[in-house]
């Protein structure tokens, strides 16, 4: 982690580059276009356009070295106990590939490969069947990976079913959705890596007596026991683990309805594409390291600059989920006030991830973007060439990307402060040559890595969630409440219970 010696340095270039503008700063590097700009494979992400000048650049780079990034990053890969509070390790990228050289790893990897032949056979037996359309049950790390990836992949359905999400223990959700389906010719995925989340067992329980029994009900959750007990026979269950969190699952199992829906090919290819920056980020010294940057910019922004919040904006449709699959990576990894030790972290940490697509939410929030009080750095995310032929809105909608970037930055003066623009506004901008399941594989692992980075230089656990489970256990503990049962014990929600149950 950074020393306090680290923080004060980059807290000087802080202040030493406060009263300079953005404009003047780009200018003062003419080759700064090239300079912090890198590719990896079928992304290209240029971060010239953020707060930040060489010699800091160099001191933040200098810091993440002595603060053993290269090394944390070979520990992750390879199966050292990264996730110290649950003494696991982290071993989402063995989902993927070999790129790790430790022997859990290995043995990791080795499971990973079994648990797909397991889900292409369960794949081909449901071809060969009636079923048309898929449910999948599940919340969280179960639900927004799949369900990002489904609708980014639009394009490479194969055809042969229809994947549908069932998350919210909202039952109006349910309703809504298995009117418009068949049960003669639907199947449902229930993903629960304990088989008790209460969200996935009530929809999975509607979902069933919809079904009329479980006989098409298929379970991924690494308790087999609870998922038998629930009526799903033991060769419908795939596994989870416990060396891998629910948000870093995608490529796991808890992908199958992704692989429904696109064909195991396309699936395959989205594995590659991760692998590919697994690879990258293992072998590339920090210096050359896309994740590592992402990251060593997260943590300028955030303590450095003092950014609060942070805003994702992709400018295709088909990545209109990417800022709430974020949300949950980045938020529930790095939602942490205490290091891996127990003590306090000394330096505010994650900050509040939101966004939307463009060019939509230029229509929404910009206007705070762009002259709100609170600079809000952004991750600009745009596809080079587009999956359809109106070659016209893509010109225009590219357009409106670098248009954006640079207004943030660059801003605008006037003599009617109401028309000003101070600019300043930090940016980055990662382009994909184009939105496939490989490249999109690549973005998500990157996003994965750079999440790492961060909790390295933090010192912080990125792997447990315990901040999850409280209100879930208060809301248990209410259940009972709700029927007339018992008494809450706060007064508070004693009284809010009786307003709902008298108007009920």
């Amino acid at each position: 982690m950074l020393t306090p010696e680290h923080w004060l340095a980059l807290g000087r270039h802080a202040q030493r580059l406060d009263p300079v503008p953005l404009p003047e700063l780009l200018a003062r590097e003419p080759a700064r276009a090239d300079a912090f700009a890198l590719r990896v494979g079928p992304i290209y992400a240029s971060f010239a356009r953020q707060r930040i000048d060489a010699a800091a650049w160099d001191d933040l780079l200098s810091a993440a070295s002595e603060a053993g990034l290269g090394q944390a990053l070979h520990a992750l890969f390879d199966g050292a106990l990264v996730n110290r509070t649950e003494g696991r390790p982290a071993l989402h990228s063995a989902l993927r590939g070999d790129v790790g050289q430790g022997d859990v790893a290995r043995a990791a990897a080795r499971e990973a490969r079994a648990a797909r032949e397991r889900m292409d056979a369960l794949h081909a037996a449901l071809a060969d069947g009636p079923v048309t359309d898929i449910v999948s049950v599940g919340i969280g790390g179960s639900d927004l990976g799949p369900r990002l990836a489904v609708d980014a992949l639009r394009d490479f359905h194969d055809g042969r079913f229809r994947v549908h999400f069932l998350t919210n223990m909202d039952g109006s959700a349910a309703q809504h959705l298995l009117q418009r389906l068949d049960p003669a010719r639907t199947a449902g995925i229930l993903v629960s890596k304990s088989f008790g989340t209460q969200e996935t067992l009530l929809n999975g329980g509607i979902l069933r007596d919809w079904l009329g029994g479980s006989e098409r009900l298929f379970a991924v959750s690494a308790n087999t026991g609870r998922a038998e007990a629930f009526g799903i026979a033991p060769g419908r269950i795939l596994p989870m683990w416990d060396w891998v969190g629910g948000r870093y699952s995608l490529w796991s199992a808890v992908g199958f309805a992704l692989q429904l829906a696109i064909g195991r090919e396309a699936f395959a290819q989205l594995l590659d594409g991760a692998a590919l920056m697994d690879r990258h980020v293992r072998e590339a010294p920090v210096a050359h390291n896309l994740a590592a940057w992402h990251g060593l910019f997260a943590v300028w922004n955030r303590n450095a600059l003092g950014a609060a919040t942070q805003a994702v904006l992709p400018y295709d449709e088909r990545l209109a989920l990417l800022p709430s699959y974020l949300q949950q990576l980045v938020m529930e990894s790095l939602g942490k006030s205490v290091r891996a030790d127990g003590s306090p972290v000394p330096v505010p940490t994650v900050p509040v991830l939101w966004g939307g697509a463009g060019t939509n939410v230029q229509h929404s929030f910009f206007q705070a973007l762009h002259q709100g009080t609170d600079p809000v750095p952004a991750d600009f995310i745009g596809v080079i060439r587009p999956a359809h032929g109106h070659e016209e809105n893509h010109r225009a909608l590219m357009a409106n990307l670098l248009a954006q970037a640079e207004a943030l930055a660059n801003g605008a003066g006037h003599d009617d402060p109401h028309r000003h623009h101070a600019g300043g506004r930090p940016s980055t901008l990662m382009l994909l040559d184009e939105l496939t399941p490989a490249s999109l594989g690549a973005l998500l692992a990157m996003y994965e890595h750079s999440v790492y980075v961060q909790a390295v230089l933090w010192g912080i656990n990125a792997f447990d969630q315990w901040g999850v489970e409280l209100g879930k256990k208060i809301a248990g503990e209410l259940l009972p409440a709700m029927s007339g049962q018992s008494q809450p014990s706060d007064p508070i929600t004693r009284a809010l219970v009786a307003e709902i149950r008298a108007r009920r």
